[in-house]
């Protein structure tokens, strides 16, 4: 185009300088900084609606649900949402308090609340003992924590050396060489070396196998220290559902002139003489561009659109980064009235609801489910994010949505015919712990792994693209040449759940990729 200003007549660029591919919240945070930088951003997402794991849809007619995510509690640990002012621009964050609480088959409950005294006086009312050794345990993974928050906020700069060694020398102070030991083993053997029985073992494995990690992989005993982030921090809901996020991100993109383009699948990215130079769409349509970033699992990016292909050691690299067969695997139902759990209190349904009673079931889960199996025992957890939020439901109704993180991403018979069998396993189990929970039941929506294949295009329907494990696992994440968010190819970089720091509804990795992009072109 064409146009004249002050008598000069001067060539307006008409095509993106940037083109994000993916408008998940990494794509769209990476796209907001981009365009508050002054880039002119273009994002394309091959799906009919923007969001990817921050998505909240009405899978019950009259009842809305989160397909993915449903606590946003990494994001809430960075000061992205402050910076972006994603407040202003409609999102409201309710807290879950209690985070969590164990609904177990003998009846007995213990709360887990943001203060670590209020839930060591919760197990004291069942078991001083237990309650003491939950108090020991905190104490060690709370500097544990603060170890890695730097990490998964993107925090490495210079600044922030004296408070990481702080941190660090915090953690290695009770017998520097049992923390190693804990910190490189699985956390089942954490669990019972610290906890004294399935009274509280099992309710935290619920919450480390968010990370799609089984209590038996070595590495993986981070994601029970992580509980205590949950004390530091909070659980936090998006008032609306998850999708309230992406629909924040949307209004400040907006605001600050970027574009976005759904049902846009990109299926090549032309990097031909080293370079970006273009993204091609499934319809055909060339879009030429300086820069991309892909803010989708980093393999199918970097091995499958990428032409050519990342070859050489990079390449092979990243061909070798490991994904599990074990998935998170949903039942959304619509009731008339909350889980009728005995003796329940209201704060009971504020946060995450376990059924885990005890961690050598949720072990065997993820064993099953790696061999493509559906455990028995199927381990399962409950949000009932409505007694929260008016917003989901009908009035005096209710949204119940069941979450089994030990599911097979492929099941031996296929998903298809296992989805009646899932759904009638998940609903018995609520039935268990809440007599009376079927005659409530209004409507039930199943979203497996492959309904996350096939809508979200996620390979095995697995959210966070690659395991997180300690090997692939911040600076190691996807590979160690590419955690710096670059790539070999001039002009093309890599965010998303696959990428540094970790996956899940954090936001980092959209931030950093935009920001070595950034730096990258002097900005």
């Amino acid at each position: 185009m064409i146009t004249h200003d002050g008598g000069e007549v001067q060539l307006m660029r008409t095509l993106p300088k940037v083109v994000v591919v993916g408008a998940g919240h990494n794509g769209l945070i990476a796209a907001c900084y981009l365009a508050r930088a002054g880039c002119d951003v273009l994002v394309l997402e091959q799906s009919a609606r923007p969001g990817g794991g921050a998505r909240t849809e009405e899978t019950v007619p009259g009842y809305r649900f989160d397909l993915h995510s449903v606590a946003h509690n990494i994001i809430n640990m960075t000061d992205i949402p402050e910076d972006l002012d994603l407040a202003g621009a409609g999102l409201e964050y309710i807290e879950m308090n209690p985070f969590s609480v164990a609904i177990r088959a003998d009846g007995r409950r213990i709360r887990f609340h943001r203060s670590i005294e209020a839930t060591v006086a919760s197990i004291a009312e069942i078991d001083r003992h237990e309650a003491d050794a939950y108090a020991a345990f905190m104490d060690i993974a709370l500097p544990v924590v603060r170890a890695v928050l730097p990490s998964i906020r993107g925090e490495g700069g210079l600044g922030e050396l004296p408070t990481r060694v702080v941190n660090v020398a915090q953690a290695l102070h009770h017998e520097p060489l049992t923390l190693i030991r804990d910190l490189l083993g699985p956390y089942d053997s954490l669990l019972r070396r610290w906890l004294r029985s399935d009274l509280t073992r099992g309710p935290v494995s619920a919450f480390a196998a968010h990370a799609n990690v089984g209590p038996n992989v070595p590495g993986g005993a981070l994601f029970a220290f992580w509980q205590a982030a949950y004390h530091l921090f909070g659980q936090w809901h998006a008032k609306g559902g998850a999708g309230a996020l992406t629909d924040a991100l949307l209004r400040r993109l907006d605001s600050y002139g970027g574009q976005v383009r759904c049902a846009a699948p990109v299926v090549r990215i032309d990097a031909s003489g080293g370079r970006v130079r273009a993204v091609v769409l499934a319809d055909g349509e060339s879009i030429e561009t300086d820069a991309v970033i892909t803010a989708i699992n980093p393999k199918t990016a970097l091995l499958e659109l990428l032409d050519p292909p990342l070859g050489g050691y990079d390449g092979a690299d990243l061909a070798a980064a490991r994904m599990s067969n074990v998935v998170q695997a949903l039942v959304h139902v619509a009731t008339d009235r909350l889980p009728p759990y005995p003796n329940s209190q209201p704060g009971d349904y504020h946060g995450l609801q376990s059924y885990v009673d005890t961690l050598q079931e949720m072990t065997h889960g993820f064993i099953q489910a790696e061999a493509g199996l559906l455990p028995d025992p199927l381990p399962l957890y409950a949000f009932t994010t409505s007694a929260i939020d008016d917003t989901l439901a009908p009035l005096d109704h209710h949204t119940v949505y069941l979450a089994c993180p030990a599911a097979p991403g492929r099941i031996d018979g296929g998903w298809d015919a296992w989805r009646d069998a899932f759904i009638a396993r998940c609903l018995d189990v609520v039935e268990s712990r809440a007599p009376g929970f079927r005659s409530s039941i209004q409507g039930v929506s199943a979203f497996t792994p492959l309904d996350m294949e096939r809508m979200e295009k996620w390979p095995l329907g697995h959210p966070m693209h690659l395991d997180i494990t300690l090997d692939q696992l911040g600076p190691l994440r996807p590979t160690r040449h590419l955690a710096n968010h670059r790539t070999p190819i001039e002009g093309l970089y890599i965010s998303g759940a696959g990428t540094n720091p970790t996956g899940g509804i954090v936001g980092t990795p959209g931030r950093l990729a935009a920001q070595a992009l950034l730096t990258d072109q002097g900005r």
